[in-house]
């Protein structure tokens, strides 16, 4: 595990780089993981061949620091990574990120420019609004929220987010949550259609049809779909989503 002072949070971020060949692919959690508790089996898959990777704990998650007086937004969180890239003195990588990591990897594609060499997000949020997590979570006042609305989502979870949930500070989940609801502008769909690098959208079988994977594949943007897997494909079908990151880090 490697560590730096992460200027834009104020706090120390963490990040597992493990070695391997060519340009790295940097990892970017969704809302409520943890790169360093996700993604490993995707690393250890056959079908990823091998390729160096480093999974970065957002701050606010897993073996980042959890600052108070930070707001967790996309866009702080992107500088955050794009920190972890320059302090590595990365000249060429390619980003993956999940949900709102899509998200935040799109926004810190804006900021790393031509040492991007390839995109990949899986059922990102392309505009404000939120997914069904977040909209729940932003319902509770903040205060609210991490007095009693975080351990009773915690309680209620079954599958394996709920690991990644424990090692999230509460705060940091909620206001993560309404950085999504809220948006940004541009939003991320113009973002992600202005980048100029290779780029692609991964869906799971189980969430088409999707608005979104239909109006991108129109663009010329390529698509790929993960078996028998839904939104959180990490966990239902990782050896598929390995051979998919594979396909598009190529």
């Amino acid at each position: 595990m490697q560590t730096q002072f992460s200027t834009a949070a104020q706090a120390a971020i963490r990040w597992l780089d493990l070695p391997g060949t060519g340009h790295p692919v940097v990892f970017i959690h969704g809302l409520g993981c943890a790169a360093s508790y996700e993604y490993p089996r995707i690393v250890a898959d056959a079908a990823w061949s091998g390729r160096r990777a480093i999974l970065i704990d957002l701050p606010g998650s897993g073996y980042s620091d959890k600052p108070q007086a930070y707001d967790y937004s996309t866009t702080h969180q992107a500088e955050a990574v794009a920190e972890v890239i320059d302090s590595l003195g990365v000249a060429a990588c390619g980003l993956y990120g999940h949900s709102m990591g899509g998200s935040i990897a799109i926004e810190a594609a804006g900021l790393l420019g031509s040492r991007v060499d390839a995109l990949a997000v899986s059922e990102p949020n392309f505009y404000a609004g939120g997914g069904f997590f977040s909209r729940q979570i932003v319902r509770w006042t903040e205060a609210d929220f991490v007095a009693a609305g975080f351990a009773a989502l915690v309680e209620q979870e079954q599958t394996a987010w709920k690991g990644g949930l424990q090692a999230t500070a509460p705060a940091a989940l909620w206001r993560a949550a309404r950085s999504l609801t809220d948006g940004v502008a541009p939003d991320w769909m113009t973002r992600f259609l202005a980048l100029t690098c290779r780029k692609a959208l991964i869906v799971g079988e189980r969430s088409l049809p999707d608005a979104d994977a239909a109006f991108v594949a129109g663009k010329g943007i390529a698509v790929h779909t993960v078996a028998s897997a839904g939104h959180s494909m990490s966990w239902e079908n990782p050896a598929a989503l390995a051979a998919a990151l594979s396909a598009i880090m190529d």
